[in-house]
């Protein structure tokens, strides 16, 4: 167990100014707090947080970060409280030890939904700050290489996949790769104990074989580098078993197929040494065509810089070289530690630190902004498994996406605003649709209009976490804004069916009783069939429903002629049109009852019947009424193509009026230099009406496809 004097060592030699006194006291407090305990292994339990701050030390973390690994487990598991930390050592300590001893708390098993509220917490602190994430991640490494302490496999294999699932991607996205490579290859051991084993046999096999192959490609890369008068630092590894069985796994092909099971890096002076180097590599040996990567000109957006490339090299051996400077190691090593100054909360020193911070800042973002926990969940996972494509602003401004990433993608990057009035894109100066894969180094300029709104079919197109939130409350707040529309329409019609007119001042009323907080909140739950109607109207006539013959024509959910004629729909039961499908009077209809909203209607072959096809108690049989074609404002949504020409939007707009259709909402959804698509929402009477509409747009030569949009 490492002595107090050894701590201290370790902090002074990369920072001469650390508090040794506080450093002393953490040591000796955490030793004291925790007394007798023991760990599964035996070993005393200040073994564990004396580990986690050596590790601290590693990662050249300060001393109140260090400090705060030594205390980490003081509050939850000892009689220490937070005010005793608090009084002890600072507001700042205290703050730290309570954010990791939240983390510790939580059970991280994000795939059940009762656990994703916890996921939520987790994102929001680390994103506070990131020294909580630091320590978290010490601790969780010291857990790790004692793991096989733990006598329960069931619980061996839950903190394994736990750490493969969350706490190495955020290593890595931070930019702390050993530190990463580390985490996974514990988790495979317990995870995949047999296929990792057969790896570390063949590796076993592999040296035994070659004799020291590692070591003489090593020196012989010195030599050239050193006879060409380049000053280098060169090492060289076999990777780890993981990385192995990952790649193994991506190519679908057998160990004895994999040429590249050795890396090597190249440690140079400067920047410009990187490319000497590189070039001396090149020459002397022959390169694999397809295989170099420049991160020193494009950087990852975790701040990893280096130069990749694989050559055929000494001993005819096919091998990985990584170039890089003494500073793009350390970040490469350390990631954000490297560079992380904790004297000012803003805390960032250098461009790329603040890249890599700005992940945990935009997963903070999504916590606090997603309204849905499933929607958290879904977008860490996107920000933390997603290789990268870079790209440019036509001003140069360097913006990083996932590969499959399309100008929707870019556009919300550059700013929420942007990617919500989004109307077209310009790639390499070419309009291209927005469903286009961006490629790196593409230059993207996006097409913005004031008028334009995010679209539900552009979430089909987003791979970004922060496109696909957005789209998802924009979608949200339209759903609700129709739900709200509905349950007024509803409680109108409930009023004027007792002899009484609903007006502001009787909403007013009706809010404070029912204790609602707004009108539209009242109107929701009205329209999702959360509050029966006649509790709204005894809430603001209770006289009105004394008569008999009143009551009888107040149905408990509005059916009637002029509100939305269906048949087939039980009373009491609230109901609204699938905004998917816009069904209408003519159609083939089915409703689906759904938690919170009652039933949704649909047209028979509408896509979102098919989530629901193993669920037979939830389809309800629909029809519509005989008068329904004498209903107002039923609503069709056509996609229709038009030429980009003079004229073309005034011909589309004369013929839908001449056939008696008033379009209720346009918006442009894609558009190109040969075409325009736009989103057209008509009111009309029923499927004959807008059938005919159809045709007739068809009919004209600036018209191309017209599609009725169906789910």
């Amino acid at each position: 167990m490492m002595r107090q004097y050894e701590l201290v060592e370790r902090v002074h030699a990369y920072e001469p100014d650390a508090d040794e006194t506080l450093l002393n006291r953490a040591y000796v407090f955490s030793m004291k707090a925790h007394g007798s305990q023991k760990r599964a292994s035996g070993d005393p339990y200040f073994s564990h947080p004396l580990e986690v701050a050596g590790i601290c030390t590693e990662l050249k973390l300060d001393t109140p970060t260090v400090v705060t690994a030594l205390l980490h487990d003081t509050i939850e598991d000892t009689e220490t409280t937070y005010e005793d930390i608090d009084r002890t050592f600072g507001k700042e300590i205290a703050a730290l030890v309570d954010g990791v001893t939240k983390l510790s708390k939580l059970e991280l098993q994000s795939e059940r939904t009762k656990d994703a509220e916890n996921f939520r917490k987790f994102v929001l602190a680390i994103s506070d700050d990131v020294r909580v994430l630091l320590v978290k991640l010490a601790d969780r490494l010291h857990n790790m290489r004692t793991l096989n302490h733990i006598p329960k496999p069931e619980k061996r294999q839950r903190i394994a996949q736990e750490t493969m699932d969350l706490y190495a991607p955020l290593a890595g996205r931070i930019g702390m790769h050993e530190l990463r490579e580390e985490l996974e290859d514990l988790s495979f051991r317990e995870l995949n104990p047999d296929a990792r084993d057969s790896i570390v046999k063949r590796q076993d096999f592999l040296t035994a074989e070659s004799g020291g192959r590692v070591q003489r490609i090593t020196d012989e890369i010195k030599r050239v580098l050193t006879q060409n008068n380049v000053e280098a630092w060169v090492r060289g590894r076999q990777k780890r078993p993981f990385s192995i069985w990952r790649k193994m796994q991506e190519k679908s092909i057998s160990f004895e197929q994999l040429s590249d099971i050795m890396g090597f890096r190249v440690v140079v002076g400067s920047v410009a040494d990187c490319y000497k180097a590189l070039g001396v590599l090149h020459m002397t040996w022959r390169t694999v065509p397809g295989r170099f990567k420049d991160y020193i000109s494009l950087k990852k957006p975790n701040g990893y810089q280096s130069l990749h490339t694989t050559i055929v090299g000494p001993d005819n051996a096919r091998i990985e070289v990584q170039i890089r400077t003494v500073q793009m190691n350390d970040i490469a090593e350390r990631g954000v530690a490297a560079h992380w100054s904790y004297k000012d909360k803003v805390g960032v020193e250098g461009e790329e630190a603040h890249a890599a911070y700005d992940f945990l800042q935009r997963l903070g973002e999504m916590a606090r902004e997603g309204e849905t926990l499933e929607d958290v969940i879904e977008n860490t996972r996107l920000e933390l498994f997603q290789d990268q494509v870079f790209c440019f602003t036509p001003k140069g401004a360097l913006i990083a996406l996932p590969k499959g990433a399309t100008p929707v993608d870019f556009a919300y990057a550059v700013h929420t605003d942007v990617g919500n009035q989004t109307v077209g894109a310009r790639i390499n100066g070419r309009a291209a649709p927005l469903r286009t894969q961006l490629q790196n180094g593409d230059e993207v300029e996006i097409v913005r209009s004031k008028s334009q709104t995010p679209q539900p079919a552009w979430e089909t197109m987003v791979v970004t976490g922060k496109a696909r939130s957005a789209i998802r409350r924009y979608v949200r707040s339209v759903h609700r804004a129709e739900i709200v529309k509905i349950g007024r329409r509803i409680a109108e019609k409930a009023f004027l069916q007792v002899d009484q007119q609903l007006t502001e001042k009787g909403i007013d009323e009706a809010i404070k009783r029912l204790k609602f907080k707004t009108g539209d909140d009242l109107f929701a739950a009205v329209g999702q069939g959360q509050v029966a109607l006649k509790e709204v109207v005894q809430a603001v006539f209770p006289e009105s429903l004394a008569d008999p013959s009143r009551r009888s024509r107040l149905t408990a959910n509005g059916h009637g002629p002029g509100l939305i004629p269906i048949r087939g729909l039980t009373a009491g039961v609230a109901y609204h049109l699938g905004e998917c499908c816009h069904p209408l009077p003519g159609d083939r209809i089915v409703g689906l009852m759904k938690a919170g909203q009652g039933v949704v209607v649909h047209t028979i072959d509408c896509d979102k019947l098919a989530e629901a096809l193993d669920e037979p108690d939830r389809w309800i049989d629909l029809g519509w009424e005989s008068f329904a074609a004498d209903a107002p404002e039923s609503t069709a949504r056509l996609d229709v193509d038009i030429k980009n020409e003079s004229g073309a939007l005034a011909t589309l707009c004369t013929i839908i009026a001449k056939a008696g259709g008033n379009i209720a909402n346009l918006k442009v959804v894609e558009r190109s230099s040969t075409f325009f698509r736009f989103a057209v929402d008509i009111e009309v009477r029923d499927v004959k009406h807008v059938t005919n509409i159809m045709t007739a747009l068809r009919a004209s030569p600036v018209v191309g496809l017209v599609e009725r949009v169906r789910g």
